[in-house]
């Protein structure tokens, strides 16, 4: 899906200090309506015969809206967006003049973005993954969600959550695939429930570029 990509957290006032990453997922998850942040992304390929593992690092924004809808703009190293609007998957790389149009609901199922914005609550999750926690690092909360069923691209999502003033908050995303490859979101300058404009996850086609629907 384009060059990397792909993202969640947590809320509460008051979240005491036994909370763990379960416990701030299902308060984020019942408080972020919607979000926006800056992220850098590193993805990393597996090694092969013994060669040093390669890396790309990207760099843009994220925002969301519950239900269903997100969008993510590369601007560093390359120019692509990636919007979700509630029906369909737009992702338009600009270095190709290429837009590709899928339905989200045939693509979204169990992956980190379903995490971020499909369900209203961490139970509503429950059928798509398992969720467990794992031991403080970083200062972070993390949390281990695995995909119920083993045939998907997905084989774990990591995610690293904080408490904050306004509640909790993503800051790490760490996805890998069952080909090998990693890639980890970093997020900061979090916003909870900013209000966004509906245009926000509304894509128009740039005329003069080729569509393509898989």
């Amino acid at each position: 899906m384009g060059k990397g990509l792909l993202a969640v957290s947590t809320m509460a006032w008051g979240v005491h200090a036994q909370a763990d990453g379960v416990d701030l997922l299902a308060q984020f998850m019942k408080q972020a309506r919607s979000g926006r942040a800056q992220f850098t992304q590193v993805v990393t390929s597996p090694s092969r015969a013994g060669q040093v593992p390669r890396s790309k690092t990207s760099s843009g924004s994220f925002e969301f809206q519950r239900p269903g809808k997100f969008r993510f703009d590369y601007r560093k190293p390359f120019v692509q967006t990636l919007v979700a609007d509630g029906q369909t998957l737009w992702l338009h790389d600009v270095e190709l003049n290429q837009v590709t149009a899928r339905k989200q609901s045939q693509v979204l199922g169990s992956t980190p973005a379903a995490l971020l914005t499909a369900a209203s609550d961490l139970q509503a999750l429950k059928a798509d993954f398992q969720f467990a926690p794992e031991p403080e690092r970083d200062g972070l909360q993390w949390v281990r969600a695995t995909p119920q069923s083993p045939d998907g691209q997905i084989r774990a999502v990591m995610m690293g959550l904080r408490s904050a003033a306004a509640g909790p908050e993503l800051a790490v995303l760490d996805v890998q695939d069952n080909l090998g490859q990693r890639s980890v979101l970093t997020f900061s300058g979090f916003e909870i429930n900013p209000i966004l404009p509906a245009h926000t996850f509304a894509f128009k086609v740039p005329a003069g570029v080729d569509v393509i629907k898989p």
